[in-house]
């Protein structure tokens, strides 16, 4: 993707991470490459695991930064999928407590909120007991309590080299044509203990956004993915749009659906260009 990289543990998570806090961001998630993947993950909850490595380098760096982590298998495991894997199938049940692991070990090295992505049932209340038990009770969770099985992830999984080894994502990831399903899953979120919601992903889906605003109180989150930010940058390239103003336009369209915050690629520009409007330029 365009402007979009992998950064390694030193001076170019610095540089990067220095210039969105110069920009006023207030927040970064971090998603982790792995040096070695196996069956379970094993590097997705391990002390020097690359998540951990980073967040303890960043608290220190810059101790005022919201960080949050993703917590999920698909990056770390062998085949590619968010769960430990049995009889060709992702075990729902198994999957939680090395979500609860992976949280804790986050929480640990200086995660403030953690986000579980897998849309395994019972994620939230399985993590939320683990950080209870590990003392770290003041570790938010952002829930993906909506995440579509959606043909808008493709740019992000080669980045992230998370594409499943076998089969696709539709045992857990939710039909795109339900949205009664979204509201339930983040009323069954909400009751297990999210302190924040997800929908994902945020431009086709802006129905759902509005739905789930409608009928939960908890502060509300869309994920702007790679799909719809190649979309635009590629449109942009050719000049067949105005970037700048599509941009804003559909991160606009995504408040006002309901989104209380937005995760995006755009986040650098949008702004810097918000900036720009707000001083005259």
């Amino acid at each position: 993707m365009p402007d979009v990289f992998q950064l390694s543990v030193d001076g170019m998570l610095d540089q990067e991470v220095d210039r969105i806090r110069a920009l006023g961001i207030p927040a970064v998630i971090l998603f982790g490459l792995p040096a070695a993947k196996d069956e379970v993950g094993s590097e997705n909850f391990a002390e020097d695991g690359i998540v951990q490595r980073a967040l303890r380098r960043l608290r220190a760096r810059h101790p005022d930064l919201l960080l949050l982590t993703d917590v999920c298998c698909c990056e770390y495991t062998s085949h590619g999928h968010c769960g430990i894997v049995k009889d060709g199938a992702v075990d729902n049940d198994a999957t939680l407590g090395v979500l609860g692991r992976v949280a804790v070990s986050h929480a640990a090295a200086g995660a403030d909120v953690v986000a579980p992505s897998g849309m395994m049932d019972g994620m939230v209340q399985a993590i939320r007991a683990a950080l209870d038990a590990a003392t770290h009770a003041d570790c938010a969770i952002l829930s993906y309590a909506v995440k579509y099985a959606s043909a808008f992830y493709g740019p992000f999984r080669e980045a992230a080299d998370s594409t499943p080894a076998f089969g696709d994502r539709r045992q857990y990831q939710m039909d795109p044509a339900n949205v009664r399903e979204a509201v339930q899953e983040a009323a069954l979120d909400e009751a297990e203990g999210a302190d924040f919601l997800m929908v994902k992903p945020a431009l086709a889906y802006l129905d759902v956004i509005r739905a789930v605003r409608e009928r939960s109180p908890l502060p509300l989150v869309t994920f702007n993915v790679s799909g719809e930010y190649a979309m635009v940058k590629a449109a942009a390239q050719r000049g067949w749009i105005d970037e700048r103003r599509v941009v804003l336009e559909a991160l606009t369209g995504m408040r006002r659906a309901g989104a209380d915050a937005i995760i995006t690629y755009h986040a650098k520009d949008a702004a810097r260009w918000l900036s720009e409007s707000d001083a005259g330029l």
